[in-house]
């Protein structure tokens, strides 16, 4: 019982991504580079960008969606490789249970001990070994990951259980569906990969081009800086360049 509270606490909610320390500073000085940035470059203004340090938190959180997402579309494509193996195990006469162990060890090969699919297949083969349910390890892996591939598995898995159905052709189905669905993502993902780039280094431009001018001809944005006038412009100027980039992250985020 001991040993499965262990295998309890140490499940990943991949709806709730948290920073390591690592990851955390990265994000801190990211923030307060574009802080200065944002401050200098539309306003001239230190006071303005310590100011602007208090949306940090929501930069933050902006990137630990971002983070997430990675996270999960990682734990999918690792997943994919999972049910194969799953499938070629279950062909090969394994019982179901100790498929899910073999797959373990396979994907340990595949992906290192620090795979994020090693570690649930870890949790569900030491779950096992507890006399842990599998299909009720599986919904609760489904509900965790966000991943609506991973949910489905689950719910198809536990519904073939409990009505005696042929699981060895069950699972072959599904992972034939999961492959051809990541087959597609993954075309899609090369297809829009360099307008992804564009758009990243689009959103540099501005930056660029006002550091540009600061160098050739200084006091040309003199005007625009100090003043009411200015300050409106340049705001309707900083809204206007957010909006985009925000509508340009949207255009190069397409789901299946």
């Amino acid at each position: 019982m001991q040993q499965a509270s262990e295998v309890e606490k140490k499940k990943i909610d991949y709806k709730n991504y948290r920073f390591t320390l690592s990851e955390l500073i990265l994000n801190l000085l990211i923030g307060l580079i574009l802080a200065w940035a944002i401050g200098h470059f539309f306003y001239d203004s230190l006071i303005v960008s310590i100011g602007l340090t208090a949306f940090l938190p929501f930069f933050l959180g902006y990137r630990r969606k971002d983070y997430g997402r990675k996270r999960r579309a990682e734990l999918a494509l690792q997943f994919k490789d999972a049910v194969s193996s799953i499938s070629a195990n279950q062909k090969a006469g394994y019982s179901i249970e100790n498929s899910f162990r073999e797959a373990w060890r396979d994907m340990t090969l595949l992906y290192g001990s620090r795979g994020i699919i090693v570690r649930e297949l870890d949790h569900i083969r030491r779950g096992l070994d507890n006399n842990l349910v599998l299909e009720q390890m599986l919904l609760d892996l489904g509900s965790r990951s966000g991943v609506d591939d991973i949910r489905q598995f689950g719910e198809v898995f536990a519904i073939a259980k409990r009505s005696g159905g042929n699981l060895t052709e069950t699972i072959e189905m599904t992972a034939e569906m999961i492959d051809q669905k990541a087959d597609v993502e993954q075309e899609i993902s090369v297809m829009i990969s360099s307008r992804r780039m564009e758009s990243n280094v689009m959103s540099l431009v501005p930056f660029f081009m006002i550091l540009y001018m600061d160098i050739s001809s200084a006091g040309f944005f003199d005007d625009l800086y100090h003043n009411v006038a200015g300050i409106a412009i340049m705001t309707v100027c900083l809204l206007i360049y957010v909006s985009a980039y925000l509508i340009s992250q949207r255009l190069v985020d397409i789901r299946i």
